[in-house]
């Protein structure tokens, strides 16, 4: 029997439809881990180091990470298709995308998480390379294979 995370990564018998929703699943969590990263060293300048349980709450509660709750519910909706027993069509995917493809612009006059996320990639090189990454799924490129 399969552990729930082992349906959370492609495999050779995944249609190609549940392997690109696969790879954007796991394009968004780098980059989720990224700008989590990137707001605690922030946080951390002005209010001092933080443990994992005190980031946990900043990120569930604090203001400074509240921008980021649209890229978590997103995952959290790519993770509920693939744990559904109905198959994943081409047409479900190129939807997931073309939403995600409209959510990633940074852009200065943008929705509010479009303008906070132009802001991270001005900031901090780290976003540049993970949306960079974005880019080449939202191009149907395939993703870098050196990473998991």
């Amino acid at each position: 029997m399969d552990s729930p995370s082992s349906n959370l990564y492609p495999a050779n018998n995944d249609s190609p439809a549940r392997k690109k929703l696969l790879f954007l699943r796991l394009a968004l969590l780098r980059l989720h881990k990224t700008l989590l990263n990137m707001e605690r060293r922030e946080y951390e300048r002005e209010h001092g180091h933080v443990n994992t349980g005190e980031l946990f709450r900043l990120v569930i509660d604090h203001s400074q990470f509240a921008w980021l709750h649209n890229l978590s519910e997103f995952v959290v909706r790519i993770d509920e298709t693939l744990a559904a027993k109905e198959p994943i069509t081409p047409e479900h995917t190129s939807g997931t995308i073309s939403l995600a493809r409209k959510m990633f612009v940074p852009t200065e006059s943008g929705d509010a998480f479009q303008k906070k996320y132009f802001d991270a990639i001005q900031r901090d090189p780290a976003v540049v390379i993970d949306h960079a990454e974005l880019a080449r799924l939202f191009n149907n490129e395939p993703p870098d294979s050196s990473t998991p």
